[in-house]
């Protein structure tokens, strides 16, 4: 098994007058892919940002790569090579798409043979490199968000429903790009409401519900339990393909 390369301890975050996290324990192993799913509310996007350190942990330890995080600010976070894609993408739109690649990449000039591999990955990022951002499809501003996290190597990609609103074939396109990152020993941490395509790419899952983990696991195991699935989250997967 994997040693963890994230592990977060009786995590609570408070927003204001709202308890939102509330003693999250969650362990994210190193290489593979985590699947946070969790009914809309329950605290999966506070998780992420609390991570990153947009929030800061009321109580808890986080631990990344064994060292502690929880009270770094978010740029001394990201500098020790974790990044996050935002639900809401978080590009420039009134910059063109070279122009969010080359903010994205912090160290210096963009690597030639590094953005090759993304273009690849994602086409439309060659395709309109001299375009303005805000000119986007709903789906291409999604590929700039994911492009611009992985810019520079990161140990750990933090990722926000990336296929939320997106058409079948651009699903299918993500989906295929974040297997292609995680075979180069690039860790994710993914949150996601389709469930279906959660289960193609995820290696273990954690389920919230009410700013708690409830569940954690083998993906596979939730795959084969149709009882579980319905249990936890109240759908199967048979239902969503």
């Amino acid at each position: 098994m994997a040693d963890n390369l994230l592990t977060l301890s009786g995590v609570h975050t408070l927003i204001g007058p709202y308890h939102i996290l509330q003693g999250v324990d969650l362990s994210v192993p190193e290489g593979g892919v985590t699947v946070l799913l969790g009914r809309n509310g329950a605290g999966k996007t506070t998780t992420l940002r609390t991570i990153i350190g947009l929030w800061t942990a009321s109580q808890g330890e986080i631990r990344f790569d064994n060292h502690l995080i929880t009270k770094l600010d978010t740029p001394e976070i990201s500098r020790r090579g974790i990044a996050y894609v935002p639900e809401d993408m978080g590009i420039f739109t009134d910059l063109t798409v070279a122009e969010n690649m080359m903010l994205a990449a912090a160290s210096g000039p963009l690597d030639a043979k590094r953005l090759d591999w993304i273009k690849e990955l994602f086409p439309p990022i060659g395709t309109f490199w001299g375009a303005s951002a805000g000119t986007l499809s709903g789906g291409q501003k999604q590929m700039l968000s994911v492009a611009r996290a992985i810019i520079e190597p990161r140990r750990l990609i933090l990722v926000d429903e990336p296929t939320k609103g997106l058409a079948p074939a651009i699903i299918k396109a993500m989906t295929d790009a974040l297997r292609e990152l995680k075979e180069t020993d690039t860790t994710i941490l993914l949150v996601e409401q389709n469930f279906a395509m959660a289960s193609t790419i995820g290696d273990t899952v954690a389920v919230m519900d009410d700013g708690r983990i409830i569940h954690s696991g083998a993906m596979s195991e939730l795959v084969g339990d149709e009882t579980l699935q319905e249990k936890l989250m109240g759908l199967s997967l048979e239902a969503h393909q």
